[in-house]
């Protein structure tokens, strides 16, 4: 199927399947598939869909995510610790021996 044709004005004139390509193309890429992940899922022919390969890569691509907000979910849980443990100064401590308590909480220094 050719998705583009070149008019004698030199203007491309492009039928409809075309959009709706650039929609999936798009809102793939908006679900984190990157182009050459696309471009192995969307067939050349909009009739024949790899049924199997889609359903098992927007799988991986689910698994993929959530596996990502475990990580987030642990990243920010370690900067809210470190946040509470900086705000949490001594008032009779100045900030850099602050920073080094809590360094030294975080197993990053030795204490002294």
């Amino acid at each position: 199927m050719q998705l583009v044709e070149r008019k004698a004005n030199g203007y491309r004139s492009y039928p409809p399947e075309a959009e709706v390509v650039l929609k999936l193309i798009v809102d793939g890429q908006k679900a984190g598939f990157s182009l050459d992940e696309l471009r192995q899922l969307l067939p050349a022919d909009m009739e024949n869909w790899q049924h199997d390969s889609l359903l098992g890569a927007i799988r991986q691509k689910l698994a993929d995510i959530e596996a990502l907000q475990v990580t987030l979910a642990e990243n920010k849980k370690q900067l809210m610790h470190i946040l509470s443990e900086i705000e949490s100064k001594p008032e009779d401590m100045d900030c850099a021996d602050n920073a080094k308590r809590v360094l030294a909480q975080l197993g990053l220094v030795e204490r002294k």
